[in-house]
Parts: C-alpha cells; sequence; structure tokens
C-alpha cells in the first residue's frame, strides 16, 4: 500500500481530485480533499503518474511506502479545458481560433486596468491607451477595425455575462468603463478572434469576444491569500524645450523675419524701420511678460517638467476560498490608489466579490457571482484644453514660476496682467478647479444548473451590470473659463445605465461507440439597456468656499436625456468528433433587435468549422517529436449593432422660446437600416514538439464587412443634412503566429512565449465619400485603410530664401505625376501621407525560475504606422505661431541663404511651414519593456515553522524603457478630445505613459 499527499508547488496548498496511477498499468485512485490518496500497487510497480488539469504531470518512482508530489502549475494544461461561449470544450477539440491567457499571467501588474496588463500576451490584439492619464479610454483591436461609425471594442463577457463597455464621460475625452474591475479576482481570459468561436454571439461578435471567468473556491481547507505592492510612477519621457537664451534668440530671429516680410509686402518704407517696429515689440512682450522680475533674462523656468510629478501608488487585497464538497466559496476584496504622473490626476478604487456554488443534490447546482465596485477619478483637462497640464510648455522659459509681484504662482489672478503669462498656466486650475467622477457598480449573476437526464443539463441564469455615474465639475474664481471674475463655476451629471441579461440554454454531451463524440447547446438570450442621464450647471457662487449646486445664485443650464434598447437571441451550437481526430462545429444565433426597423428586427449569424488532427494518424504516430498537429479552418458571419432610436424619425424638444414650448425635426426614419455583417475566413495550425516543449499555432483570416453603417449627405429640404445608411464595404486580413518554447527544464527553467501578428485594413466602398474624422490628417478614403493621413506633402525648406515647400503632387497634361514644389500651401494637392495604423504588432515574454528565484519581462512591439503631432503646429514651429515656447530641434531654422534644412525661416505671425502637412508626421514604430518582475519565493521548509503556505517578494516595473524614432512624448498615443474609429495617431499636448516601480508582497495562509 502507497500514501501520500499531493500539493500545489507553489504554495503547498493541497489538490483534490488529482489521478494517481500506476505507471505500465491501469490501477489507480484520486486524492481526497486533502490532497491525500492511498493506492494498492501490484508487484514490481516501479513508478506513480500524477496528472490534474492545469499542472504538469508527475512521473515519480516507488521508493517506500510513502510517495509525495508537488505539481508544478502549467498554463499551458490549464488550457486544455477552454471556456466558449455558453459553456466549455476541450482544447483538443476546438476548430475555431481561441488564445487563453491565465489571470497569473498578469497578476500584480501595476496598472489600472486588465487590458493594460494583456498587452502583448497575444497575438491579433491590438491594445492601446490613449495618454497617460489615470482611468482614460483604452482601445482594443481584435483583427482590425470591422466598422467605421460602430464599436470597435471587442464584447466583453464575464462569467457568462455582457457587461457594459461604454463610454459613459461627460466630457470628449472618453473614460474606461473596464478600469472599474479588480483583475485580482480574474481566474483566466479566452479571446475568441475567428467566426467559428464568436458567431455564437451574433450580432456584437464582429470586433472579437474577450470571456472572462472568476476566480472560483475549491473544496478542501480554507485558504487565505493577501498581497500588496506600493511604489512610484514618473514619465517615460521627456521633451526638450528652448531655454531662456535659446527662446531669446529665435523670437529675436522671428521677428526679423517677420520685418522682411511686412517691407517685401509694402507695409513699411524701409527693412530698417519694419525691424525696429517689430524690435520694440518684442522688447515689450519680453517685459510684460516677466513683470515685475528685475532679473527677467537670467530667468529660465523649465515648464515641461512642471507638469509633472512624482507619483506614488499602492494597492491591497485579500481573499478567502475554500469549502465543501457540496459548497464552495470565493470572497475578495481590493484597495488601489494611484497618483498620476500628471499634476491634479488620481486614481482610486475599491471593490469586493463574493462567488458561490452549492450542490442541492447530485444534479442540480446553484451559484452566484457577485461584484461591488467604487472608483473615483480624479480627472484633469481634456488635450485641447489650456487648463490641461502638459500645455503649460507654451510658457516662454523667462516666465517665473512665482510671481515676484504677489508672491502666487505667475497669472493668479487671471487679466492681473494682460500678457504675463501668454497663456493660462495650467498649475492655477491645481487646487482651485476639479473635475471628480464617482463610479458605483454592481455586476453579478445568479444561475442554476440541472442535469435533467443523464448527458442533458440545463442551464439558466440572470445577470445585471448596474453603473451609477456622478460627474462632478467645479472653478473658482481664479480658473481660466472665469476669466478673472469672481463668480465660479460648476456643473454637475448624474449618469446610470443598467443592463439586464437572461440566458437559458440546454446543453447535450455523449460519447457513442468510443469513436463518436456529440456536444449540442441550444438556448435563448433576452437583453435589455436603460440609460438615463440628468446636469446641471451654476454660476455666481457667494465665494470660492461655495462649490455645490445648490448654492449659486443662477441655474445656468440644465438637461435631461434616456434611452433604452432590447435584444432578443436565439442560438444553437453542435461540436462533433469522430475518433477524437476529425472535428465538426456548427453555430447560429438570430438576433433581434429594436433598434433597426421593422423589416430588419431580426439578423441571422451562422458559422461552420471543420478540425484534423493529423498526429494522431497512423503515417504520423512514428514521428516522435510530434506530439500535436491539427489543422482548422472555419467560415463564419457576425454583425455589429447601431446605436438605439437609429432607424426612427426623431423629434426634441428645442426647450422652448420665450416660455412657450417646442419641438424640432433631427433624424429621418430609414426603416430599411439593418445589422453590419461581417463574414470571416480563418485557416489556422496548431503544433507541438518534444512532449510539447515548443508549441504553437498559426493562422490566416480575411474577414469581409458589407453593409456598413454610414451618414450619407442628402438633400436638406427637411433642415437634416445626412442620414444613417447600410452603405460601405471593408476588410481585414492578416496573419498570426503564437509560439511557446519550454527552453530549459528542471532545477533552472527558462520559458519564452512570442506572438506576433500582421493586419491589412481597407476600406472598400463609400460611394465615392471622402470621410473627414475631424482631426486634421484622418479621412476614410475608398482603397485605403481607415483614417488614413490625407493632406499636403510637406518639401522642405528653400535654401534661397527659407520659405516652406510643398510638392505640387498635380497631374500634367500628358497624365504624369508633377511632383514640383511651391510655397503655396493652397496650390499642394491633398495626397495619402501614410497610415495610423500598424501593419504590425507583437510581443515576447521570456520567464526564469531557480531555486525560488524568479524573473519575467515583457517586450511589445507596433510597427508601420505614422502619428502625426498636431501640438507641432504650436511648439515646433520656429516660432511663427507666435511667443510659444519650441522644442529644441527648431533652432536648426534656415538663417540665411544656402542653408540646407528642413526648419523654415522663423518669421513672427508668418505661417511660414505651420499649416497641417506630412512635416508633422513621424514613424510611430517602437519596441517597449512593457513589464519586468524579479521575485523570490520563500522555501516551505522554513515557511511550515510559522504556518505560512507561501510568501514572495518582488520588484516589478511598467514600461522601463522604450525605442522609437518619435521624437513626442510617447508613440502609444491617440489624443483624448477627437479620440474615434476615424481620428487615429494623432498627438495634441497628450502625457506620455507612466514608467512605474513597486515592490510587492504575496502571502497564503
Amino acid at each position: 500500500m502507497i500514501t501520500g499527499k499531493v500539493t500545489d508547488q507553489k504554495d503547498g496548498s493541497p489538490l483534490p481530485g488529482v489521478s494517481v496511477i500506476v505507471k505500465g498499468s491501469t490501477a489507480g485512485t484520486q486524492t481526497n480533499l486533502d490532497g491525500v490518496y492511498s493506492l494498492s500497487v501490484p508487484d514490481g510497480a516501479k513508478a506513480l503518474v500524477f496528472r490534474y488539469i492545469g499542472y504538469k504531470e508527475a512521473d515519480l518512482p516507488i521508493s517506500g511506502n510513502v510517495v509525495n508530489a508537488q505539481l508544478e502549475y502549467d498554463p499551458k494544461q490549464l488550457s486544455e479545458v477552454v471556456v466558449v461561449g455558453y459553456g466549455t470544450q476541450k482544447r483538443g477539440n476546438i476548430t475555431g481560433s481561441i488564445t487563453s491567457v491565465s489571470g497569473k499571467d498578469i497578476e500584480n501588474t501595476p496598472v489600472t486596468t486588465f487590458e493594460q496588463a494583456l498587452q502583448g500576451k497575444t497575438a491579433g490584439v491590438n491594445i492601446q491607451a490613449e495618454n497617460g492619464k489615470l482611468g482614460q479610454g483604452i482601445s482594443i483591436n481584435v483583427r482590425g477595425s470591422s466598422t467605421i461609425n460602430g464599436s470597435t471594442q471587442p464584447l466583453i463577457v464575464m462569467d457568462g455575462i455582457i457587461i457594459n463597455n461604454d463610454n459613459l464621460s461627460g466630457t470628449a475625452a472618453p473614460t474606461d468603463p473596464l478600469a472599474d474591475i479588480n483583475f485580482d479576482d480574474i481566474e483566466s481570459f479566452e479571446v475568441l478572434k475567428d467566426a467559428s468561436a464568436s458567431a455564437i454571439y451574433g450580432s456584437r461578435a464582429s470586433s472579437g469576444v474577450i470571456l472572462i471567468t472568476t476566480k472560483k473556491g475549491k473544496a478542501g481547507t480554507a485558504k487565505v491569500n493577501f498581497g500588496s505592492y506600493f511604489g512610484y510612477s514618473e514619465p517615460s519621457r521627456h521633451v526638450q524645450f528652448l531655454d531662456s537664451q535659446q527662446w531669446l534668440q529665435i523670437e529675436e530671429r522671428a521677428g526679423q523675419g517677420a520685418a522682411n516680410q511686412d517691407f517685401l509686402a509694402g507695409f513699411y518704407p524701409t527693412l530698417a524701420d519694419a525691424q525696429a517696429s517689430y524690435t520694440s515689440f518684442l522688447d515689450q512682450e519680453f517685459t510684460a511678460l516677466a513683470a515685475g522680475n528685475s532679473n527677467w533674462a537670467s530667468t529660465n523656468t523649465d515648464w515641461e517638467k512642471e507638469a509633472f510629478q512624482t507619483a506614488p501608488q499602492q494597492e491591497y487585497h485579500i481573499n478567502f476560498s475554500g469549502g465543501t464538497d457540496k459548497t464552495t466559496y470565493y470572497f475578495g476584496g481590493e484597495a488601489l490608489n494611484q497618483v498620476g504622473i500628471l499634476k491634479g490626476n488620481a486614481f482610486q478604487r475599491y471593490s469586493g466579490r463574493v462567488n458561490l456554488d452549492t450542490k442541492i443534490s447530485s444534479t442540480f447546482d446553484v451559484g452566484m457571482n457577485l461584484n461591488f465596485t467604487h472608483s473615483y477619478n480624479q480627472r484633469v483637462a481634456n488635450d485641447n484644453a489650456f487648463s490641461t497640464p502638459l500645455q503649460i510648455v507654451a510658457l516662454s522659459p523667462i516666465t517665473p514660476l512665482i510671481d515676484p509681484r504677489s508672491g502666487l504662482i505667475s497669472g493668479t489672478p487671471p487679466g492681473a496682467s494682460s500678457s504675463y503669462p501668454l497663456y493660462y498656466n495650467p498649475l492655477i486650475s491645481v487646487g482651485n478647479e476639479y473635475f471628480h467622477t464617482n463610479i458605483y457598480r454592481t455586476l453579478g449573476n445568479i444561475y442554476a444548473n440541472w442535469e435533467i437526464v443523464k448527458h442533458l443539463t440545463y442551464h439558466s441564469d440572470f445577470g445585471m451590470d448596474q453603473t451609477n455615474q456622478n460627474e462632478d465639475d467645479y472653478e473658482n474664481s481664479l480658473t481660466a473659463r472665469n476669466s478673472g471674475t469672481t463668480t465660479g463655476l460648476g456643473d454637475n451629471a448624474e449618469t446610470i445605465e443598467v443592463h439586464f441579461t437572461v440566458n437559458n440554454y440546454l446543453t447535450y454531451k455523449n460519447t457513442f461507440g468510443h469513436d463518436n463524440t456529440l456536444d449540442i447547446t441550444a438556448g435563448t438570450s433576452f437583453e435589455n439597456t436603460h440609460f438615463t442621464n440628468n446636469s446641471v450647471s451654476g454660476q455666481q457662487f457667494p465665494s470660492d468656499a461655495y462649490r455645490t449646486i445648490a448654492t449659486a445664485a443662477l441655474i445656468s443650464a440644465g438637461s435631461s436625456s434616456q434611452s433604452a434598447s432590447t435584444l432578443i437571441s436565439y442560438f444553437a451550437r453542435a461540436n462533433y468528433a469522430f475518433k477524437s481526430k476529425y472535428l465538426l462545429s456548427a453555430s447560429v444565433r438570430a438576433d433581434g433587435s429594436s433598434t433597426f426597423g421593422a423589416d430588419n428586427r431580426y439578423g441571422y449569424f451562422p458559422s461552420g468549422s471543420a478540425g484534423w488532427i493529423m498526429s494522431q494518424e497512423d503515417f504520423l504516430k512514428d514521428f516522435r517529436a510530434l506530439n500535436n498537429l491539427k489543422i482548422r479552418a472555419s467560415y463564419g458571419l457576425t454583425g455589429n449593432n447601431a446605436p438605439a432610436y437609429s432607424a426612427l424619425g426623431l423629434f426634441s424638444g428645442t426647450g422652448g422660446y420665450n416660455g412657450v414650448a417646442g419641438q424640432v425635426y433631427t433624424q429621418i426614419a430609414n426603416p430599411n437600416l439593418k445589422w453590419e455583417q461581417t463574414a470571416q475566413l480563418d485557416v489556422g495550425l496548431d503544433w507541438g514538439f518534444f512532449n510539447n516543449r515548443l508549441s504553437g499555432s498559426f493562422d490566416y483570416y480575411k474577414k469581409n464587412t458589407t453593409d456598413v453603417l454610414l451618414f450619407v449627405d442628402i438633400p436638406q429640404t427637411t433642415g437634416i443634412a445626412s442620414q444613417l445608411q447600410n452603405l460601405g464595404k471593408l476588410y481585414n486580413q492578416g496573419v498570426e503566429a503564437e509560439i511557446t518554447s519550454d527552453n530549459f527544464v528542471g532545477k533552472f527553467r527558462w520559458t519564452t512565449s512570442f506572438n506576433a501578428a500582421y493586419n491589412k485594413n481597407k476600406v472598400t466602398y463609400t460611394a465615392g465619400q471622402q470621410i473627414p474624422g475631424g482631426a486634421d490628417l484622418n479621412y476614410v478614403l475608398e482603397g485605403q485603410q481607415i483614417g488614413v493621413f490625407y493632406g499636403r506633402q510637406y518639401a522642405g525648406v528653400n535654401p534661397a530664401n527659407g520659405d516652406a515647400l510643398y510638392y505640387l503632387n498635380t497631374k500634367n497634361p500628358d497624365g504624369t505625376l508633377n511632383k514640383g514644389t511651391t510655397n503655396d500651401y493652397n496650390q499642394a494637392q491633398l495626397v495619402v501621407l501614410g497610415n495610423a495604423q500598424p501593419d504590425w504588432t507583437g510581443g515576447i515574454t521570456n520567464t526564469f525560475s531557480y531555486k525560488g528565484i524568479d524573473l519575467s519581462f515583457t517586450f511589445y512591439g507596433s510597427f508601420g504606422n505614422m502619428i502625426y503631432n498636431g501640438g507641432g503646429q504650436y511648439m515646433s514651429a520656429e516660432a511663427s505661431n507666435g511667443l510659444d515656447n519650441q522644442t529644441i530641434d527648431q533652432l536648426n531654422y534656415w538663417n540665411k541663404p544656402g542653408d540646407i534644412t528642413n526648419v523654415p525661416e522663423p518669421r513672427l505671425f508668418y505661417a511660414n511651414g505651420t499649416n497641417s502637412s506630412s512635416r508633422y508626421l513621424s514613424d510611430g514604430s517602437y519596441v517597449r519593456l512593457k513589464t519586468a518582475t524579479i521575485g523570490y519565493s520563500f522555501p516551505k521548509s522554513l515557511l511550515s515553522k510559522i504556518k505560512v503556505d507561501n510568501l514572495r517578494v518582488y520588484v516589478s516595473g511598467y514600461n522601463l524603457f522604450l525605442i522609437t524614432k518619435y521624437k513626442g512624448w510617447d508613440p502609444e498615443v491617440n489624443t483624448d478630445f477627437e479620440a474615434s474609429n476615424i481620428n487615429l495617431g494623432n498627438d495634441f499636448y497628450s502625457a506620455p505613459q507612466p514608467r512605474t516601480v513597486t515592490f510587492g508582497l504575496n502571502v497564503g495562509l
């Protein structure tokens, strides 16, 4: 008789249900709730084999009556059972494209949201933050953009419940609704990328689906896990601006350049008169900019650094888990406190989770998953506001930080001197205004599973995601909007979004004759979303001590709105496997939406796929190095919904005129409006060699989207200029590769995971429309990517006179291209200048461990896109646009005939090369060390003496260094005030990503 105990190698916790088998025989048993087993072994038995899902198989020799085993966690094995839409499936039987990421792979990452932690972990998922502000919008693209005006964010499903992913920000700058989720509670992520995997979600799956499974309790001894980290953040990059002497030099030279232009234009009788006038003007401006400071010429303020601060952060989380063979539980809680790198920015989150599962009988179980979150975001102004921190760089370096006349920050109060400083000082806003967003969110579901008869199970669940958001904005008499008045301004908005989901479905699983496996799921889903918003504004407060709207003398504005939409769905899926090597799968979903016209309520989204596990064929069984080789292919349809009431003719109240109520016609009905539809083909290969020490996958896909919803110009006889129609066409095409290698195994372990993805996006039909995005250069054009840069092409500087030049790009009479140059901006023709979307993205993660020491780091790269620096027209404009401070590269300006440079002659208030053009376009490719962690786990022998299961300390870094040719603050950027599906790759005083270093502790009891 052999006895023993099986535990987790990492924390020493017992593992129940482990299969213990005598090697070379069928004799075996399983461990009990405490991880203990006993097994009678036949004479001559030499070894035991231990197998457990989620852990690597162990083969241990029998060297006595006691054989204990410590199993090592293996995320690749954890993926053997994969969460799919409305159920689970064995990894080996999957015919779609699904990538799994374990929660352990991203735990303790010092970021606000799980999307940031996922960056670089999986192929084909392009994740990008807009800027370095905390809690701000984050873009997630799965295999490119499949729509122009609709949502490009993937569908997020947590524990089977579709959750709100709508931006509820009251400003043009979006916030991230997923920042409310504590990712310490997450067990795993599954990214459904092709139609075979995602079509079961039908109308919202064109942009991919991310399934999130939260942690559950395990039967056995109660466990307590506590973790904490603390550290600090700083800007990952700085931009160098001119010092005082350099700024004075370029401004004086700009005055000379402008004087020459004025003289040539006949505004002055002589050049000397023109130069004298500009010299006098600049002397007065310089003196005014540093009024009251007798040493103004020696003042040298680095305003760029004044926008930033060292930002401490700390996080604490704890969870309790355990249970019996009938009831298991998981209780978790978190407190996160982050200070942003921009002055005035901070984010806090407090969350609690309760997950319970109970077996009422052997055939019936119930449970619930419930999460409560309070997040508190202290926001700063949008990128285009003078009060946003980074616009402080416009201030001249000769302006002192503290006004010597008043002892206050320069510019306090506004209007004290009309030109001191020249622009509003954003530091005034710190302490004198706030924009606080408080969110209370309840997310969860209750569910039941009933095994009606053997092989047939009924599942029912009811879920709710309710967001209560309050935005409170107050600016006292010293701030920009008040312009020196004493009234103060306040705004308050309350937004509530409630999303209900009801799912009911049957699952049948059975094996026939050992060779045939059938899995069928069929059911219904009902969703309802209700949105309400109320806002009020006030002004003329008694003093700056009063901040609530109730104390305002004048209620200056108010509004309210609400909307609702409903979706009812019917779905079915069948998976069939023959001899575990020939695989077929098919699914269909019918979605009925209140959004569309009566004749097009329903959309139908079928898919089919097949797989062939070649490694199980006789002709490959003798190839011992090969463990797995599977070919799979899929084709299917997914869709994209439209905003509520899109098909209806709408009226809107005018708010009344002179006490009389009124209404206006605001939208023309379109009863023919219907779903956007994406047809996707995917061909993939999964492989594994050397006992799966080297494994990976390769995918080719093409997604064709038709009936794209576009606003089309119509005759304005009704007073309405456009109508939403199904008009456009586009496609995405690409390849993905993922490779995982166990380079060394044993006491010293080294594992490498690599992923790369290429995507080509092209708009193929817009009925000839050129659709501007609203930003300077972004457009939608037929034959080009969404958001392509389209504008005038900068040609450098005329060596003879310092004029900025542009390529004509006109057609000659014979049809050839005239690439001649002109100094007249308006004569140059608009041409495609570059793509805003990257061609390639990828990441590589290396993990090492040896005797309790572990080290891991992830590099992430993005290649092939351009970035437009909209702020360059002011900060990199060789002082042509006025008295803004300039970036250091502007000192390379043209100064005399014969100079060869790319920076035109400075001409004060003359737009010499500062118009929107390719001059401010740069290569946006970059490689970044995204995360790096080194830790130490104390030996079990030491911890057992103090009754601790596991103890680990670590140091973690985030955004540690960056390789890029981009000269701005950060290439991972898209300015927040005009972000959209079209406006991509824009930088306008956008904050860089933070560089973070934290010190952490994990304890298990």
